[in-house]
């Protein structure tokens, strides 16, 4: 079944693993903390708090009807994946509120803040990079960014200031001044663990000695390259464009090569934040709204 549907083993595992961090910074550090959460996750505390719900069973009510708005927008693969995140979610929400974890953060509401940022982020971020969500706010930001093209971090962190507004009728100012440090480092930290710690750069050199300077590159390091058709906007003169990406640490030994052949060269540099597999792949920057 998961083959018929292109859904990956490792996909599933990252989805899990995700909720598990996710779930065991919610219930070790923000309950614990009295820190709100952002989302639908931070309802259920509200809830919790008011009415002595389970976020456990309280998340899974409240995320039908966002799943069945799912349905609607979402393809098939994305679909099934948020609704395996949103009862892994509850699973894990109920397994570590039964088999606690103690952090012992010494009562340091700062710590608390940065800790629940990461371990929220990080949790969210496998889980949004293996195509999945956790239900929720969630299935908006993935509509949102697919519809609109506004990253999950910035929609995300929007939905969280909405719920945290919310959230002042059981947080003191103190609180709630951390859960926001936390909820800015979880908006940074999804991110950046959906773009990965590689950051590849694509490279458009415009230069007579277009062939030389192709033929070093491919030779030096080993690196592909195109030519792209290009004409001038003035006097309309047609060049061969260089393309080629590489990795960080090799744009220096890029313009030594490029200065060897064409001090006058124009470069262009830019961000390829992605690689699948062999190839790399064009993928849009993503900041948080801060």
């Amino acid at each position: 079944m998961v083959e018929q549907h292109g859904i990956r083993g490792r996909d599933l595992f990252l989805i899990a693993l995700g909720c598990a961090l996710y779930a065991l910074g919610l219930v070790s550090i923000n309950i614990n903390n009295n820190l709100a959460e952002g989302g639908i996750t931070g309802v259920t505390l509200i809830l919790r708090f008011w009415f002595h719900l389970d976020p456990a069973y309280s998340s899974l009510l409240l995320n039908i009807p966002l799943i069945i708005v799912g349905y609607k927008f979402l393809d098939r693969n994305a679909l099934i994946l948020t609704v395996y995140g949103t009862v892994m979610l509850s699973l894990f929400l109920w397994l570590w509120q039964r088999l606690p974890v103690q952090l012992n953060l010494h009562h340091d509401l700062f710590i608390a803040g940065v800790m629940a940022g990461l371990c929220g982020g990080f949790g969210s971020g496998l889980i949004y990079r293996a195509g999945g969500t956790t239900g929720g706010s969630d299935v908006v930001a993935r509509v949102i960014e697919r519809q609109r093209g506004i990253s999950m971090g910035r929609s995300l962190l929007f939905f969280d200031i909405i719920v945290l507004v919310l959230s002042l009728s059981y947080l003191d100012i103190r609180h709630m001044m951390y859960t926001l440090l936390a909820s800015f480092i979880f908006s940074q930290v999804v991110d950046f663990t959906q773009e990965g710690a590689y950051a590849a750069r694509g490279i458009l050199i415009i230069s007579d000695d277009y062939q030389v300077i192709a033929d070093d590159i491919m030779a030096q390091l080993n690196r592909g390259t195109s030519f792209l058709q290009a004409e001038g906007g003035y006097q309309h003169a047609e060049k061969k464009v260089i393309y080629c990406v590489v990795a960080p640490n090799e744009i220096a030994l890029i313009k030594r090569i490029i200065a060897q052949h064409d001090p006058q060269a124009f470069i262009s540099i830019i961000n390829v934040h992605e690689v699948l597999g062999e190839g790399f792949t064009y993928e849009r920057k993503r900041r948080s709204i801060f």
